[in-house]
């Protein structure tokens, strides 16, 4: 069995990728017959199958494009493919990372990457390749509370932060269940962006600051039938996923009534809609951060706009897009998009990204 998998329904994900992944590619039926009898051979003889990079590549692509939760998916097919299967030992992994964040930031010109590493035999317990630590103390969090327990983790593996609010957890890999590595990311590939407000010159004295890209490395990508359990991957972020999101909920950093009380808000009762003022604010102050240093960002007007573009090519190209309707309507003012008067089908299509369980907990 390979994932779970018996060789049966193995062959049956890999048919059905392949059909459909050399379709797309304009490949012949001589070809798709072919690649076939090769991958049956494959999985008869050694109980797997190997992807070409070809077939990485666009499975990679084409579980992006199946991401139900993603508003940003028409631009699946920019997705930079890094192959780094051959790569086993956790210093080499870890360089291949540094690269990936590196390449990724792009000096604030994000760029969209993925690196695939060696199927069902490398972990990397990081939820994000870069994310703040957070402590719990006597006097309440210090830090993101997202990340308390991985941040224990890296406490008992040796690692000891500065306790700060933005302290860069270290990277934590681990291979073939062995004992994992901790290895610190370098400072110099980290890009952060400083958030001010256009107006109010206040906002800086709040020393908040948020990094410039969001690698989800959790995740396990699964193409036909095989499952890279270490598949790192970045688009650009979205404004309202720091700044009604990571800054503003109540469980998370929590700023809402601190810059209520610097804008002279009435914070004494809910009709005041204060919450919602000190929201749109904290979204203009981030979306003008990023803008101002130089690092790709998209309001949520914009991102919804580009997903109608998305859903129109997807229909034309004859495939339905399916959709988590929770997750693709934005934290702030979603009955303005288009996305909250629409029904979406949540049916899972692969190739996809699926959430694993974490290994420190």
């Amino acid at each position: 069995m390979v994932g779970g998998l018996t060789l049966t329904a193995l062959w049956k994900e890999a048919k059905q990728f392949i059909t459909l992944c050399y379709t797309e590619l304009g490949k012949n039926d001589d070809e798709i017959y072919e690649r076939l009898q090769q991958v049956k051979r494959e999985i008869e003889q050694t109980g797997t199958y190997e992807h070409t990079y070809e077939e990485l590549e666009h499975g990679a692509r084409m579980a992006w494009r199946n991401s139900n939760r993603c508003i940003g998916r028409l631009f699946w097919q920019t997705l930079h493919v890094f192959d780094a299967r051959a790569i086993e030992r956790e210093e080499d992994i870890a360089e291949r990372l540094f690269h990936h964040i590196a390449f990724a930031t792009n000096e604030g010109k994000i760029r969209p990457t993925i690196t695939i590493f060696r199927p069902e035999r490398v972990r990397i317990w990081n939820h994000q390749l870069i994310r703040y630590a957070g402590y719990e103390t006597e006097y309440g969090v210090i830090g993101d509370s997202s990340s308390i327990s991985f941040t224990k983790a890296c406490e008992q593996l040796g690692w000891r932060g500065e306790r700060t609010h933005f302290d860069v957890l270290p990277l934590v890999i681990q291979v073939d269940g062995r004992e994992p590595k901790l290895f610190p990311i370098p400072k110099d590939i980290v890009l952060e962006v400083p958030i001010e407000h256009p107006k109010f010159a206040w906002f800086h004295d709040l020393q908040l600051k948020w990094y410039a890209v969001p690698i989800i490395s959790d995740m396990c990508l699964e193409i036909g039938g095989i499952r890279y359990t270490a598949a790192p991957f970045n688009g650009w972020y979205m404004g309202t996923e720091i700044g009604a999101r990571n800054f503003a909920d109540d469980y998370r950093y929590n700023m809402l009534p601190k810059i209520a009380s610097c804008m002279g808000l009435d914070t004494s009762r809910n009709s005041t809609l204060w919450k919602d003022q000190a929201l749109v604010e904290l979204n203009v102050a981030v979306l003008y951060s990023y803008k101002k240093a130089g690092v790709s960002i998209v309001d949520h007007h914009t991102a919804a706009q580009q997903f109608k573009r998305f859903e129109q090519q997807e229909q034309e190209a004859g495939r339905k897009v399916t959709g988590s309707w929770t997750w693709l309507i934005p934290p702030l003012s979603p009955a303005t998009t288009h996305i909250f008067h629409q029904y979406y089908d949540n049916t899972i299509v692969k190739p996809n990204y699926f959430y694993q369980q974490r290994p420190y907990e």
